[in-house]
């Protein structure tokens, strides 16, 4: 491999792992959950009504495509995909509380 191609892919691999680093903030993702009445049915540890949001992550964790999947859930809801009982749509939420929701449940629900 020449050095130019070399040199040239640094920043690529800098901002990869910069991109890696980015958290998502648990209290914003807490508040989004409580202002929605998500907590009602999840939790992020333990199954309550529907699946707890660690077992969620768990389950959709190593293919980015899973995070659109989890957001047409949300957003249209699903049925069959945790049990019997559905989980309502939520077309209220907002695109940017959506997104949220989604990076922290994908990355790994941390609280």
């Amino acid at each position: 491999m020449k050095l130019t191609h070399l040199l040239a892919c640094i920043p690529l691999a800098c901002l990869g792992f910069a991109a890696q680093a980015e958290e998502v903030d648990f209290a914003k993702v807490n508040e989004i959950l409580k202002a929605n009445a998500c907590l009602a049915c999840h939790t992020v540890d333990n199954k309550v009504v529907g699946p707890a949001y660690k077992d969620v992550a768990a389950k959709y964790k190593g293919d980015p495509a899973n995070a659109e999947l989890l957001a047409k859930h949300i957003r249209e809801g699903s049925s069959g995909v945790w049990g019997p009982v559905p989980m309502p749509p939520q077309a209220h939420l907002s695109d940017e509380n959506l997104k949220t929701v989604v990076s922290w449940i994908m990355a790994g629900a941390p609280n």
